[in-house]
């Protein structure tokens, strides 16, 4: 009989995007449970991963009240169903499942950090969350930092004094090498796409794939590109994703701007991102702060170079002028810069591209990712029976 594995997330989108495809691959050893708030999302991991789901509604916001109730309900399922490891994401979930599966006397208890978030909030809400995540590694028998920037941190700023180990090259799930392949690409969809957005055949594009909020640095990114497409003709900037002003707002003078210029398309949120990376020529992602990118991973499977600022995640992916060029933060000078440069310097730009796809098939194939967790899976368990 199986043991169960137990994965938990704040919110379903966490498990449905960021684990698509581990957790089925995962379910031929374990008897896999996933929790998190049932809506669309957790429906689409039950019926794809072919694994049973839960729903426990968890708040990405400090609320003490409903945040203990879905702690006794973690608690409750965790008594009942005597998993064999509980393995977290994402702050919220990793705190409450933590604590809850250390009072259930879960033998294993795993929690990987995808990033921190104290670092870029004032003193008062930092030493809170700091104590949040102390408490979740003293609850938890093992932690793991998504990369080596996410393991300096925890590090840095003594969360744990618990081994911290990176699992294969980090990222939680690697690539879909088959899925993000631009020779997989319907030409014939990508020009219908390319038309229907106005862009024409010597366009080149740029593009931005994540959430339209200051800290992904649409701020410095909008100014870059309005001086840039000023100076030079036949260039587009394509924004994929949502803007969210209510949580982190950018300026109005970005709104107006990417509402006036007719050189800026954004699209809003995109379900499969490959046609629109499939249009551009290279990924610019100037945000202030990740755990480990996954669009940056998308973009160079696809065969696209990133200009990336020099941050967790990026700077692991991208070798600054081999795949891609590695920029400071809240620099809409360097961006402007690096723009420029690959726009203009047609050699340096093909031999980005050359390695973009490479590089990553070298380092971050998803079924390296899944096998390496599975193994790991397998030593801290036998530990536990040692």
């Amino acid at each position: 009989m199986k043991s169960k594995l137990i994965r938990t997330a704040t919110v379903a989108m966490s498990l449905d995007l960021l684990l698509k495809g581990q957790l089925d691959f995962l379910n031929e050893n374990y008897n896999v449970i996933a929790v998190s708030g049932e809506d669309n999302h957790l429906l689409q991991v039950k019926e794809r991963e072919k694994v049973n789901t839960v729903d426990i509604s968890l708040k990405r916001e400090i609320s003490p009240i409903k945040d203990l109730i879905s702690l006794v309900r973690l608690f409750i399922l965790f008594k009942k169903e005597k998993p064999l490891i509980v393995h977290s994401i994402t702050p919220k979930a990793g705190l409450l499942s933590m604590i809850a599966a250390y009072f259930a006397r879960v033998p294993v208890r795993i929690h990987t950090f995808t990033g921190l978030v104290f670092p870029s909030k004032n003193r008062a809400l930092q030493q809170l969350l700091i104590t949040m995540d102390r408490m979740l590694c003293k609850c938890a028998t093992n932690v793991y930092p998504e990369g080596e920037g996410v393991k300096n941190d925890l590090i840095q700023f003594k969360i744990t004094s618990k081994p911290l180990k990176v699992i294969a090259n980090g990222n939680i799930n690697g690539i879909d090498l088959e899925h993000f392949n631009p020779e997989n690409i319907s030409e014939a969809s990508s020009q219908k796409l390319s038309t229907s957005l106005g862009i024409e055949t010597n366009d080149f594009v740029f593009i931005f794939i994540g959430r339209l909020v200051a800290d992904k640095g649409i701020n410095e990114l909008i100014a870059a590109f309005s001086k840039l497409s000023k100076q030079k003709n036949n260039i587009k900037l394509l924004l994929v994703g949502p803007f969210e002003q209510e949580i982190d707002p950018i300026s109005k003078e970005t709104l107006l701007e990417i509402q006036n210029n007719l050189n800026i398309i954004s699209t809003g949120y995109q379900e499969d991102i490959r046609n629109y990376l499939d249009l551009a020529k290279v990924l610019v992602f100037p945000s202030y702060r990740e755990g480990f990118p996954n669009v940056v991973l998308q973009a160079g499977a696809m065969g696209l170079p990133s200009i990336v600022t020099n941050i967790n995640g990026c700077n692991e992916i991208i070798k600054d002028n081999y795949n891609g060029i590695i920029i400071p933060i809240k620099n809409e000078i360097t961006i402007f810069d690096a723009m420029q440069l690959v726009l203009e310097d047609k050699k340096k730009l093909l031999f980005l591209q050359s390695n973009a796809r490479a590089s990553i098939e070298a380092r971050f194939d998803q079924q390296v990712v899944w096998k390496a967790i599975l193994e790991e899976y397998k030593i801290v368990t036998d530990n536990v029976y040692k």
